[in-house]
């Protein structure tokens, strides 16, 4: 008998299945711990995620919110992941990361080799996401924007040495 091909909606089917389940057993969970006066929030629950294509043409799902996964349990935390996408060119590296609710003064972007870490704290919103750079850059290069919740970072690569020609004296 064949196998049968699974479409990427039955993928989709799955993993929404799978999401509602851990939503209903939270909820079931905070119920109980409700009713025993040990409940802790974090404000609201929020979770999201990007699919694209990866260059072998399988859809690459990315998480983003504040509501994590330690095996097959949901684990919550008071930082937001935002939703980040990464555009390499040529020379240049472009970081868009959605962090709305927060003032300009309150984001915080740092380059810790080949890392870029965004953390922004107001108030009632935290954020913090460590995003992989696709190749080293030059960190005296990097300008940034923050313009109606999305924080726009572009960074120079930096130069490769290993094309240099070498002249022989």
């Amino acid at each position: 008998m064949p196998t049968k091909r699974r479409d990427i909606f039955s993928y989709f089917d799955d993993l929404i299945k799978q999401i509602e389940e851990e939503f209903e057993e939270m909820e079931r969970e905070f119920f109980k711990a409700a009713e025993k006066g040990q409940v802790k929030t974090y404000g609201p629950y929020v979770y999201g995620f990007k699919v694209t294509l990866g260059p072998d043409g399988k859809p690459i799902v990315e998480e983003f919110g504040n509501v994590k996964r330690l095996g097959n349990r949901p684990l919550l935390s008071e930082e937001r992941e935002p939703l980040v996408d990464v555009i390499e060119k040529e020379d240049t590296i472009r970081v868009v990361a959605e962090v709305p609710g927060v003032e300009k003064d309150n984001i915080k972007v740092k380059i810790n080799g080949t890392n870029l870490i965004i953390t922004a704290n107001s108030q009632d919103k935290k954020y913090y996401k460590e995003v992989e750079l696709p190749a080293p850059v030059d960190e005296n290069s990097a300008k940034a924007n923050y313009k109606n919740g999305v924080l726009e970072v572009i960074l120079k690569k930096k130069e490769s040495t290993a094309g240099k020609e070498i002249k022989i004296e």
